[in-house]
């Protein structure tokens, strides 16, 4: 029997809950922790996870490339792609916090099509496929409709190896911590945006973001009615440098105004 030509979205989401099991089965052991920058970490579940979700990919579909967070390129046909993040938020699953997830998307020569981000802890699975909208454990998903910036949550990352994007984003940070209703820090920037699809938060951004850790979760906010664009309002957000702002459409644009006054 020859190999389906692409994934389905059923497909996705069986692997992702797989090695979302083998995360939580490790979670309160003790792990083997490597470094591979200086506060860039890596434990031995990390490995596991992604040798579970490469060997899935091949096994399906051998001819398909993949990009993964630990193993770098794995070569294949570069209009079928793989991008895999098979433990973001290592350092909170490092020390036992429990909010990390496994993000794995799916892109063709016409862009994203499948995105899942797997949150074992809490048995949530958010989902997208372009074109047909984005889920959690199988039920829609939809932005919030805010307009008031002083009536929003935000979350975001810092560039901590850059100095001059780190600044800026201690001013975003500063300034939105005094006139929202916050700024979280939460360590998993997978879920940290699909967070923004579901409603919980408002607005995630980042500057100095990997391609695996956003590739699933910007299909889901986009697919759940959200705005995804660089920090600057640029809309092709999805290529180096990578850096992200998510956000509900009400408040969108006023923060791509409010950062480049800062």
């Amino acid at each position: 029997m020859s190999n389906p030509v692409q994934p389905t979205l059923d497909q996705v989401i069986l692997w992702a809950r797989h090695a979302g099991a083998i995360a939580r089965e490790g979670f309160l052991k003790d792990h083997d922790i490597a470094y591979k920058g200086r506060t860039d970490l890596v434990t031995d579940v990390d490995f596991a996870c992604e040798k579970y979700l490469v060997d899935a990919i091949h096994s399906s579909f051998p001819s398909h490339s993949i990009l993964t967070e630990e193993a770098g390129a794995v070569n294949g046909v570069h209009n079928n792609r793989w991008y895999i993040d098979p433990l973001d938020g290592t350092v909170n699953y490092s020390r036992r916090i429990p909010f990390y997830a496994v993000s794995l998307a799916y892109e063709t020569a016409e862009g994203l099509l499948l995105g899942v981000v797997y949150d074992s802890t809490h048995d949530e699975c958010f989902t997208a496929e372009r074109g047909r909208g984005a889920w959690l454990n199988g039920e829609p998903l939809r932005v919030n409709t805010v307009s008031d910036i002083e009536r929003t949550l935000h979350t975001t990352a810092f560039a901590r190896q850059d100095t001059g994007k780190f600044e800026r984003n201690l001013r975003n940070f500063a300034h939105l911590s005094r006139y929202s209703l916050g700024v979280r820090r939460m360590g998993c920037a997978a879920l940290e945006l699909c967070y923004v699809a579901c409603g919980r938060v408002d607005a995630y951004w980042e500057q100095g973001i990997n391609a695996w850790d956003i590739a699933a979760a910007a299909l889901i906010v986009e697919e759940a009615g959200g705005v995804v664009t660089t920090p600057e309002g640029d809309s092709d957000y999805f290529k180096p440098p990578h850096a992200v702002l998510a956000a509900a459409p009400g408040v969108h644009g006023h923060l791509v105004e409010l950062f480049k006054s800062l």
